[in-house]
């Protein structure tokens, strides 16, 4: 089989000529031992056909064009493929957790999330992965090398990719929309994740306990409760943290900082949630509600604890007399009878007392001693 076309050949002093081709294929590369060699750049192939795809990357030869978006390619494959794209079309689905994907390769990779297949492994601290291009994005945290900075607060990046997301900070771009809620997103995979919240797609699921999670970092989260890992501590108390946000909370123990405030009273926090609850002082809202007597609550922890007096659970015990309780603040409150700690003081008298309900009891015989002066 020849093919007549006329073709462009490289030659080493960067000169450029015309070959007729209609001589075969044989005459323009070398068969060695059942191998057919580029005469321009020496890569060999163990068939002609992948020969003749190879040799367009070097002519720059696009025969086949997209139809929708005049995109060109040197292959009808790859633009079956691209045109996947256009169409939506998903031939390939993974047979544990039935999410498809345009591309084979794609859905290989996909896999490994469910095998936990690491095959990718860093010399410098062993750590593996999944795909060679994440191992080579870890290397650059070895050599600390960011070659990329962002020229308007000079943050540095290993990945050009990084930059250009991190610089949408900035320009506020969110080139990324949910077809669903309509919802922006600056980044692909932040819209991928909650595109999930839509689909109720969780694909990563713990082996040890079966949980399933719609990210892989709150299934990396989870699994440390299997594990007992806490790799966050703090630099004041050394107190350590499964997660990196609860450290960032307990820290404000520490700095007094309270940078939540409510619209109504003004009030600080330290964290955002205690400020969705306060707020509902104001609004009088008691979203939960206790299915037994219907009774309502502000807050989802106060329900818990109101549940334990239909359950009669007390799954807090007194390790002194073993009695046990319902909440933890009334265990804590009961210790103190063995400790004999009074931590609330009369600034009247300085008498002590373990509880401050007793206080405020007390703070009456004064009230009344003044009444009576």
């Amino acid at each position: 089989m020849c093919i007549k076309t006329k073709e462009l050949h490289l030659k080493t002093d960067l000169s450029v000529e015309t070959v007729d081709t209609d001589k075969g294929v044989e005459n323009i590369n070398e068969k060695t031992e059942n191998c057919f060699s580029c005469d321009i750049c020496g890569k060999q192939f163990c068939q002609k056909l992948l020969l003749i795809r190879h040799y367009q990357s070097h002519t720059n030869e696009n025969s086949f064009s997209c139809d929708v978006c005049q995109k060109d390619f040197s292959r009808k494959s790859a633009l079956n493929v691209h045109y996947r794209s256009h169409t939506n079309v998903k031939p390939y689905s993974c047979n544990v957790c039935d999410k498809s994907f345009s591309r084979k390769g794609d859905l290989n990779r996909h896999f490994q999330i469910h095998s936990n297949v690491k095959p990718y492994s860093c010399e410098a601290c062993d750590k593996s992965f999944s795909r060679t291009g994440d191992l080579n994005r870890h290397y650059q945290i070895h050599a600390n090398e960011k070659p990329f900075s962002c020229d308007v607060c000079h943050k540095a990046f290993f990945r050009k990719g990084d930059l250009n997301v991190h610089y949408r900070i900035h320009t506020n771009e969110k080139p990324y929309t949910c077809e669903v809620c309509r919802k922006d997103f600056s980044q692909k995979t932040h819209l991928n994740v909650h595109f999930r919240t839509h689909t109720k797609e969780k694909p990563y699921f713990c082996n040890v306990c079966h949980k399933v999670f719609s990210r892989r970092g709150d299934l990396n989260v989870h699994f440390r409760i299997h594990t007992n890992e806490k790799p966050y501590s703090c630099t004041m108390c050394h107190k350590a943290f499964s997660v990196k946000s609860s450290l960032k909370k307990h820290f404000r123990i520490h700095t007094n900082e309270k940078p939540f405030s409510c619209h109504v009273c003004y009030k600080s926090f330290s964290q955002k949630n205690v400020l969705n609850e306060h707020v509902r002082i104001h609004t009088k809202e008691k979203p939960y509600s206790c299915d037994v007597c219907n009774k309502d609550f502000s807050r989802k922890g106060d329900l818990n604890m109101h549940y334990r007096i239909h359950t009669n659970e007390k799954p807090y015990s007194c390790d002194v007399c073993h009695k046990d309780f319902s909440r933890k603040s009334i265990l804590d409150i009961h210790l103190r009878t063995h400790s004999n700690i009074k931590p609330y003081t009369c600034d009247v008298c300085n008498k002590s007392f373990s509880r401050k309900s007793d206080l405020k009891r007390h703070h009456k015989i004064h009230a009344k001693e003044i009444k009576i002066l």
